[in-house]
């Protein structure tokens, strides 16, 4: 009796199993790899964006000066566009509204509410379309995205510094001397930048999002505008005869932007006293920079693998 041994048939090369996530990963980090375009941490994140600080620099004045290039009168639009603004408004409010009752100086007051004024609207305003409107650059090259919306307000920044020099000559023409305060005007613009720059990293993440935004903030932005005393003083206007609850004055008068436009005209001009300041602020504005700058700074690279994708 013969036993037959049945053998099976030979089979094809198994196929390898496929390796799970996490050694994928654990390969990916023995060699070096990272995932492209992934988030780094926030310290990282920080010295990269300083190692790139020349480049914000030279790609804020690159836009400053390719802005009226197309113009005759060039870089003279600096200038003249805070200026005609100031004029438009005197012109509303300060004669046929007549909000120049009982304020020194009107002129250097409106001027200098409207200067601070447009740092702050300009530098939000190109801080949303930061992103959104330079897609081309953030997916062509590496680099930290929150140096577009702080090269934005760098940009801003140096366009009121041109804007700082006729502002100097309208208060000498209407008699404003020179003091020692005018050297308050520098801390003062250094916290109204961080607080703009914050702001700007913010909307520039809104924006990056909902393109619809930057239609829409010229309304939100007009209308902080005619709470933010650029065109009257709050002091007066919120005065004990005027009518208003008494609430209402304090509740202004912690708006950032009347803090820094406040700061401002108290620094350069001579007639706008320490009494007319809200109490604490100094404080204030050094709360609101530190706010909205760490606050919008955290917030912007909280989403830092996003832009420029979908």
């Amino acid at each position: 009796m013969s036993q037959v041994l049945h053998t099976p048939p030979p089979t094809p090369d198994a196929v390898p199993p496929v390796p799970a996530d996490h050694d994928l990963a654990a390969l990916a980090a023995r060699h070096g790899l990272s995932v492209s375009g992934a988030r780094p941490s926030l310290p990282q994140y920080v010295r990269q964006l300083w190692a790139r600080r020349h480049f914000i620099t030279a790609f804020s004045t690159a836009k400053l000066t390719a802005q009226y290039s197309q113009a005759k009168l060039g870089q003279v639009w600096q200038v003249m566009t805070p200026l005609l603004n100031a004029a438009v408004y005197y012109f509303i409010f300060g004669m046929l509204m007549n909000t120049s009752r009982g304020v020194e100086d009107f002129v250097p007051f409106l001027v200098t509410g409207v200067f601070v004024w447009t740092f702050t609207q300009s530098s939000i305003m190109a801080g949303t379309k930061a992103v959104s409107g330079n897609l081309g650059l953030v997916r062509a090259l590496h680099f930290p995205r929150a140096a577009l919306p702080v090269s934005f307000c760098l940009q801003q920044l140096q366009q009121l510094m041109f804007s700082m020099g006729a502002l100097v000559v309208i208060l000498l023409a209407f008699g404003v001397p020179p003091a020692a305060s005018w050297v308050l005007a520098v801390p003062a613009l250094v916290l109204q930048f961080v607080f703009n720059a914050g702001l700007a990293l913010i909307m520039a993440r809104v924006g990056s999002k909902i393109p619809d935004m930057a239609q829409l903030m010229p309304f939100l932005l007009r209308t902080w505008m005619y709470g933010s005393g650029v065109m009257f003083s709050i002091h007066h206007m919120t005065g004990p005869d005027s009518g208003l609850p008494s609430w209402v004055g304090p509740l202004l008068q912690v708006n950032p932007a009347v803090v820094y436009i406040d700061l401002m005209r108290f620094a350069l001009i001579d007639s706008f006293g320490g009494g007319m300041l809200p109490d604490h602020v100094w404080a204030m504005a050094l709360g609101w920079a530190l706010v909205a700058g760490i606050g919008g700074f955290i917030y912007f690279w909280k989403a830092e693998e996003t832009y420029g994708r979908g």
